[in-house]
């Protein structure tokens, strides 16, 4: 009889390690997996962009207003 409780417990051992090497195995592939890190990476880049923006609002508009001046002025004088 102890040497059927024996197998019995060294049974349970060994499924608890093989339980915990693949627990360990799931933890290691869940935090290396890179499936839908793009995506991530598009959104900070289009968080980021958006702050470049509101930060400088107002050099991008007035960049933008001469430049609008410059094609219109050059326009007229190619239409005269």
């Amino acid at each position: 009889m102890k040497n059927k409780v024996k197998e019995g417990f060294r049974g349970v051992i060994e499924t608890v390690r093989d339980r915990g090497n693949y627990l360990a195995f799931k933890a290691k592939e869940f935090l290396l997996d890179e499936r839908g890190m793009g995506t991530v990476e598009v959104i900070l880049i289009i968080v980021v962009l958006i702050g470049l923006v509101i930060i400088f609002k107002k050099e991008i508009d007035s960049l933008v207003n001469e430049i609008f001046k410059t094609i219109n002025t050059d326009a007229a004088k190619v239409t005269g």
